[in-house]
């Protein structure tokens, strides 16, 4: 089982990997965006974090509902509605509990990424978060339904997570600000797949 505290420290640790990588962000979104992806997303997990540690909630479902609105109300662009809506979902399918086992994390999370399909319509190869995300939760399903442990699984999924985000580099962008660019975003790596491998590889630092 893994347990709310285990999960705040996944948050804190996808805070310091945004942080760590804030500026690859930002260099990758000055590219084919609006070349503030690492700095939105650094200064939300910082607003996350002092939100957690101002007043800690008391369940699964409390804590991802405020990450999610911490999120949504702190960070510009794009990110904060799409990760806001991940989390706020995740906590939706965890529920008022203090721990998730295995199979009740992936639900969470693979109810995140609805989330996220829901509000941005995302589809694979659009050159987006969905592109790492998607392939990762599918190793992650494929790996728990084998048997494996959560750490396992998630390495196995963070492994996913990261070869999605480097086959977002030939793509031609169809969603978002990138798909303006029309050919010219081919060549260039989505900055929203890269924080979301971070996300996934923070998982797997973090969790079992």
């Amino acid at each position: 089982m893994t347990t709310s505290d285990e999960l705040l420290g996944w948050m804190r640790e996808f805070a310091r990997q945004v942080t760590e990588h804030r500026d690859e962000l930002t260099a990758l979104d000055s590219a084919i965006g609006d070349a503030d992806h690492g700095i939105n997303m650094a200064r939300g997990m910082g607003a996350v974090l002092e939100a957690l540690d101002a007043a800690p909630p008391a369940t699964v479902g409390a804590a991802f509902k405020q990450i999610g609105m911490t999120l949504v109300s702190k960070v510009g662009g794009a990110s904060g509605p799409l990760y806001g809506t991940l989390f706020l979902r995740f906590g939706t399918a965890a529920g008022e509990v203090t721990e998730l086992d295995p199979a009740g994390f992936a639900k969470a999370f693979r109810a995140g990424l609805e989330g996220v399909v829901a509000r941005g319509r995302p589809e694979a190869g659009d050159k987006t978060m969905y592109d790492a995300l998607a392939p990762a939760l599918d190793a992650l399903d494929e790996a728990l339904a084998g048997g494996a442990t959560l750490g396992d699984a998630l390495r196995s999924a963070s492994t996913a997570a990261d070869a999605g985000r480097d086959a977002t580099i030939p793509m031609l962008a169809r969603k978002g600000r990138a798909s303006y660019l029309g050919e010219r975003s081919v060549g260039h790596q989505d900055p929203g797949a890269t924080s979301s491998a971070l996300l996934v590889a923070a998982a797997a630092a973090t969790l079992g």
